[in-house]
């Protein structure tokens, strides 16, 4: 990202200016703010003209001598002429002034120098007057729009984003997480608006100068990070919810998708409450307000007090979403609310350990989820999801450690990644499962109640947790929470634990090493050592619900691996199975024997005696294990072969995360033709028990059933299985002809998506016409969404190619938030690939330009890209266009990385395994 400072200073400039000498990314520690008193006047009624203007009057004490206050600003138009200071403590001269400012483009800092030295123990109230446009940027202070169906008109609204270090976009202030202080915000707009806040409205009163305009005043705020600062001005209608603590909850919503908030209004105040109960913590604030805004780059923000969401997080139709929607949205909701205790009442206390905030609110949520929805059974889902995503993304040379050093403000950016949300969540998982539930639950609400309204880094959470589990006798006590959790938090990747019994001695010798999917990589390379919490069952006992640990693989002081020895094991005719339920995130590989056995249980009418999650793990394991050559792909598919008998989600979702990466490769070979046969054979028998895709008994399935079907259905046509596609095309045809297609649609909710993309890949150009006409009218974002993926089907080279123009055009009807997403649906295509890769190579530049400044969303058009490409004279391409494209690509380092990695271990595939996989697949067709 190009951070420039452009402090346009406004024509009455009376101070000297000059670039800054002080170049540490970080802030000063001489200072601190003890209390904002923020006001802002957002201009609305010209369109051409969206402004914003304000004052902010910042209390900062003073912790050591010093002749300068250094704060962020960026873009914004400082009035220097106006700035005032002085002290407000009670003993010394009040008046001090400003003699010069000074800028750093590079930290986005404002330096202001002082008359006076400002002296430790004094408190100084430094009032900065600031405007600025309200930027189409989705960052800062910004505006969003919608069209008004009555009136045919677009309204306009104002939000912010200020995670990580957008806060300095909208207002001068200290923009590091470490800062807290508490915020007195007052809303200036035309009272035709509605202003919202952090807090609730203390009072409102007209506007001293402006007809028609009013000020709002909110209530005084708790110490917060200026990051979780968030203010609206919008004409948004809300749906009210009850909660038994008195918490005022509402879900705000544009007026004609207020009909689309039930469901979030109902799920939001009861998990609310669950975490109340969990943490032992009242909800602190008076009011939380959640509201859907139509242009939002993050997903969801945790704001406190006021949520904000993108329109599919947030807003559900039981016409439009489907199953997979309602739980996205659950998780995404509760996901918010877990930060109002993790991130916002307890905060990291820098980005370092931004896995503080994300690990736990994705772990909590499952929690918060399965409470609410246990027929959902969101944790084990949740889990296996989470530990496929880093099986993958933490396999990488290119990884990162959970806790990570971030040095400038783009290595933030890039830190909100799966490694933060997914793998952070499965450690946090692990911990819990090893702790037990009392030893978890008191650690947290003590690391809770000890850092409340504060900052803290990991090691307070272990010490929290280490005292804990020592009292309740969960750990030894030569084991600390900080040795296990550390070689977790502080090192990248994962081990994988190899497993070679001695049948007759009735023992297995176990050893570790990093699990990498570049096979270049040679095994004394391959360092790292894992604290693992080993939990196992046998054959005969079965007792897979116990996820403790029966042993620990331990490191020594040095760091080093040392094996462990299990006793007591069965003999050569039974199975053993490590790490139940995916109790913590390793892979295990077993010696040939236990292989055989597994593979034999598996074939069998027993295999269900192996727990539906270590079903999963088994299939995601080994077909890992073939891909990097530790395995056979004979025995890989020998475990995969019993899947004609599952009828569970889990283990089809692993089989289906690893084929789909054989799949895009093979797919451009001259052998595809046996994977087709392969892969229809190894589908149709679960096409057909589920009933294909006709619309029958939905309502009584459940909610797993529902994902399956839709997850088998989208394999089932791609390979042409059984009457996928024509089932498919009568829908759409159906639908087609319906004279009112934008209010009855006989197309089933779960099969949409399927249907839709399989009836643009064989429709016509009126299909295509057809199904853009639905989106442009479409009311509901799920929808839109559905068909935006659909869209990109086509097997049309100019309507791919128009389509690619159309998703970039700035001022084109997908927006902005939406573009990396049609992308990679583009990308994805087969036709679309080639067609994408170009597109991406010749506009690298309009590309960068059109998400500027938030040059993140161009790591999202990388991955659909390298999945595909795995020959030497691509790789090579592909990293030459990547260095020729530094300037646009220099705030992504670590996405271009990966994708180079991904590419390489896609070329050794091909290299090592095209011909073995080939003629293992003959012996199973």
């Amino acid at each position: 990202m190009e951070w420039l400072l452009l402090l346009c200073v406004a024509l009455s400039l009376s101070l000297a200016r000059a670039n800054s000498s002080y170049d540490y990314f970080r802030l000063p520690t001489a200072l601190r703010p003890q209390k904002y008193d923020l006001r802002i006047l957002t201009i609305m009624e010209n369109v051409e003209d969206l402004r914003f203007n304000g004052t902010v009057k910042i209390q900062i004490e003073a912790l050591q001598n010093t002749k300068n206050i250094t704060l962020h600003s960026k873009d914004l138009t400082i009035d220097e002429s106006q700035i005032t200071l002085r002290q407000i403590s009670d003993e010394g001269s009040p008046e001090n002034c400003i003699t010069s400012t000074e800028v750093n483009p590079t930290h986005d800092f404002y330096i202001l120098n002082t008359c006076q030295e400002l002296l430790p123990g004094h408190i100084y109230e430094l009032n900065l007057p600031f405007s600025a446009k309200l930027q189409e940027q989705l960052a800062g202070y910004y505006r969003s729009s919608y069209v008004d169906p009555v009136a045919n008109k677009t309204r306009w609204i104002s939000i912010t984003q200020f995670e990580p270090a957008s806060a300095r976009l909208a207002f001068p202030c200290f923009d590091e997480p470490g800062y807290k202080a508490p915020f007195v915000i007052t809303l200036g707009y035309h009272k035709k608006f509605t202003g919202l806040s952090n807090m609730p409205v203390k009072e409102t009163k007209p506007h001293e100068s402006l007809p028609d305009y009013v000020w709002t005043e909110f209530e005084e705020s708790l110490p917060m990070s200026t990051y979780l600062v968030a203010y609206t001005v919008n004409d948004f209608s809300f749906k009210p919810s009850t909660l038994p603590s008195g918490t005022l909850f509402r879900t705000w919503a544009r007026p004609n998708a207020i009909d689309q908030c039930d469901y979030a209004a109902e799920f939001g105040p009861k998990v609310l409450q669950y975490y109340e109960e969990l943490f032992g913590i009242k909800f602190p604030l008076p009011k939380v307000d959640q509201i859907a805004v139509p242009d939002f780059s993050s997903g969801a923000m945790e704001n406190w007090g006021l949520v904000t969401y993108t329109e599919g997080a947030l807003l559900y139709s039981a016409e439009y979403s489907s199953q997979g929607d309602k739980q996205d949205l659950a998780n995404t909701v509760a996901h918010e609310l877990a930060h109002q205790w993790f991130g916002n009442l307890v905060t990291m206390n820098w980005w370092t350990d931004i896995w503080l905030n994300e690990g736990f609110a994705t772990y909590v949520a499952s929690l918060g989820m399965e409470n609410v929805h246990p027929e959902w059974r969101s944790m084990q889902f949740q889990s296996v999801s989470n530990m496929l995503t880093i099986f993958q993304k933490d396999s990488l040379e290119s990884s990162h450690p959970i806790s990570r050093p971030i040095e400038v403000v783009s290595q933030i950016s890039e830190s909100f990644d799966e490694i933060s949300y997914e793998k952070g969540s499965s450690v946090v998982r692990m911990m819990h499962l090893f702790l037990g539930e009392e030893s978890f639950r008191t650690g947290l609400k003590s690391y809770l109640e000890k850092y409340a309204y504060k900052n803290a880094e990991q090691e307070n959470l272990w010490e929290s947790l280490t005292e804990a589990a020592h009292k309740t006798g969960a750990l030894p006590k030569d084991y600390t929470i900080k040795t296990i959790m550390d070689s977790w938090t502080l090192q990248t990747g994962y081990p994988v634990i190899n497993v070679t019994r001695d049948y007759t001695a009735r023992t297995a010798e176990l050893t570790q090493e990093r699990y990498l999917l570049n096979t270049n990589i040679s095994r004394e390379h391959r360092d790292g050592c894992w604290w693992v919490p080993l939990s196992y069952t046998t054959q005969e006992e079965k007792d897979f619900n116990n996820t403790s640990p029966k042993a620990w693989m331990e490191c020594n002081e040095t760091g080093d691996s040392l094996p462990r020895t299990i006793k007591d094991l069965p003999g050569p005719d039974q199975w053993v199975i490590f790490n139940n339920q995916l109790s913590a995130p390793y892979k295990v590989n077993y010696d040939a024997q236990n292989w055989k056995l597994l593979i034999e249980t598996l074939n069998s009418d027993e295999y269900q005696t192996i727990h539906v999650v270590n079903r999963a793990q088994l299939i995601d394991d080994v077909l890992y294990f073939a891909w990097t050559g530790e395995q056979q792909y004979d025995v890989a598919l020998q475990v995969i072969s019993y899947l004609h008998r599952e009828r569970e989600l889990l283990p089809w979702k692993a089989a289906f995360d690893n084929l789909r990466s054989i799949n895009v490769i093979f797919r451009q070979m001259p052998n595809f033709r046996s994977l087709k046969g392969y892969i229809k054979k190894l589908i149709t028998p679960i096409y057909e028990h589920l009933n294909g895709i006709n619309d029958t008994d939905l309502s009584i399935q459940h909610p797993d059933q529902i994902l399956l079907r839709s997850m088998v259905a989208n394999w089932a046509c791609t390979y042409q299985i059984s009457d996928c596609e024509s089932q498919s095309l009568s829908y759409f045809r159906k639908w087609r002809s319906d004279v009112n297609p934008d209010e009855n649609n006989p197309v089933p909710i779960s099969f949409r998506s399927v249907v839709y993309c399989t009836s643009i890949k064989r429709g016509s150009d009126e299909d295509w016409e057809f199904l853009w006409t639905r989106y442009q009218k479409a009311n509901v974002a799920n929808e839109k969404e559905t068909i935006m993926d659909s869209l990109a089907c086509s097997l049309e080279v100019w309507q791919l190619q128009r389509y690619l123009e159309i998703n970039f055009d700035p001022k084109g009807e997908i927006r902005k938030q939406d573009s990396a997403s049609v992308f990679q649906s583009i990308a994805s295509n087969k036709i679309g690939f080639l067609l994408a890769k170009k597109y991406l190579m010749d506009n690298v530049v309009s590309i960068s330009k059109f998400y500027h400044p938030q040059y993140e969303y161009m790591a999202e058009l990388l991955p659909p890209l390298s999945d595909q490409i795995f020959t030497r004279k691509d790789y090579h391409e592909f990293k030459t266009f990547i260095s020729k494209s530094k300037e646009q690509l220099k705030d992504i380092e670590q996405a271009t990385n990966q994708s180079l990695e991904i590419i390489l271990t896609n070329v050794q595939w091909k290299e090592r395994n095209y011909e073995k996989f080939t003629s293992a697949l003959q012996k199973f067709l």
